[in-house]
Order: structure tokens, then sequence, then C-alpha cells
């Protein structure tokens, strides 16, 4: 009978503690603040889940994302590109998140590979940027080309692209994204781009460059302009 009580009051406390748990854990999930993970409206936090207005990521709980840097982002702030989590392939096949960029300075721009209008004169923009960069900070900055036509830029089309405009060495880089990913990219870059046809695009004629922390530091808009700012702008965040 004593063996009977004993396991009977046992039983009860381990229920308990389970309901205990449960009503910790759901208070736990009502508690819980969102924020979109690039910041973009300053400090501003949601009671429920979704996207942000502007960026148009996932808005992520605040514990959420602030274990996320820490264990995955280690330096990085909110500000950063580097947070983004959205799959790529280079021209080599290669699958890679933008965090893996991490260290270098970025040169980035949005083109796409049959374009017979801007895009060449931003190539050749990129091309005179980098003519100006001495050598030996080369190896620290890293000049990305990110398509706005992923449908037709596979890994192959975007390396022989590399190699028709002698940009094949190993700080020229091209990507290719989803659709979803390349719109995400784009917002943070306040970069428009709309398909006109299956093989014509309008876009922004934006050069941005990110610190080493993927921080955006400055923006050259326009083609064949000035790139003194950006020169300068590269080499003073480049260590």
């Amino acid at each position: 009978m004593k063996t009977f009580k004993y396991l009977f009051l046992m039983l009860f406390a381990l229920s308990l503690l389970q309901n205990c748990n449960s009503n910790k854990k759901a208070n736990s999930d009502n508690d819980l603040v969102y924020q979109c993970p690039m910041d973009c409206e300053n400090g501003k936090t949601y009671k429920e889940s979704g996207t942000c207005p502007i960026c148009k990521m996932d808005l992520q709980p605040l514990a959420q994302l602030s274990k996320s840097v820490l264990d995955d982002n280690e330096g990085i702030t909110d500000a950063s590109i580097f947070n983004l989590t959205s799959q790529w392939h280079t021209e080599e096949g290669e699958s890679i998140q933008l965090k893996d960029l991490k260290g270098k300075t970025l040169v980035v721009v949005m083109i796409y590979t049959s374009c017979k209008a801007a895009c060449p004169r931003l190539v050749a923009d990129m091309r005179h940027i980098e003519a100006d960069i001495p050598d030996g900070k080369l190896k620290d900055i890293q000049f990305v080309f990110v398509s706005i036509d992923p449908e037709n830029d596979f890994p192959e089309r975007l390396k022989a692209f590399a190699k028709e405009n002698f940009m094949d060495e190993e700080h020229w880089t091209f990507l290719q994204g989803t659709k979803s990913g390349l719109r995400e990219f784009a917002n943070v870059l306040s970069v428009k781009y709309k398909e006109i046809s299956p093989i014509d695009f309008s876009h922004s004629n934006i050069i941005s460059v990110f610190d080493a922390q993927g921080e955006l530091k400055f923006q050259q808009e326009g083609l064949g302009v000035d790139n003194t700012q950006t020169v300068a702008t590269i080499l003073d965040v480049t260590p």
C-alpha cells in the first residue's frame, strides 16, 4: 500500500512539473518580439512573426536573432549583408552564402550577361575601379557581379562571361541566386530591376562598396561617372 501511495505521489509530481514547463513555454512564446535581421526600421519590433515591410526578409525573434549573430556571425552587426541566409552559386558551381565572403572588401554590382546596353558599361566601370587599386590591395578585395537573370545566367554562362571579359582571376566573383534571394538582396541595396521580356531587364546602375564585415559604405550611381570617391572608400576600408 505504501508503495502504491509513493508511486501515485511521484506520478502526480511529474504531471505538475510537465504542466509547469508547458506553461513556461507558452508564456515564453507569448513574450517573443520580432525584428528585421537587417534592422531596417532602427530597432522597431513586432509582437507577431511576418516579413519586414522594407527589405521583405522574415522577421526573427530577438533571442533567436541574437543567438544567430553570436554563434554564426561573430563581429557582424545587424546592418551587415552577411545576415542574409540566401544561397548562391558561383561561376565555379560552388554553393555559398554571402557570409562566406566575409573578411574582404566587397565591390558589388548587379547585371545580367545578355544585356547589350547598360551592363557592358557597368562592367567597364568595375574594370576602371579595379585598375585604380594598388596591386598589393587586390588580395583583400572581391569584385562581385550578381546576376538579375538567374533563370539564364547559370554558373557555366557566368564562367564563360568572366573569361570573355578577362575577369577570371581570383578577385572576380560571379553569383547566381534564386529569385527570392535576389529580390531580398536587391531590396537591401535599393537596386530596382524589372523583367521587360524573357531576355531583357530594366535596372538601376549602382556599384556598392561593403567593408569586410558586410556593411554598406558607399554607392556609386550612374554610368561612366567619376569613381574617385568609390576608389577612396575602397582603399579606406581595406586594411
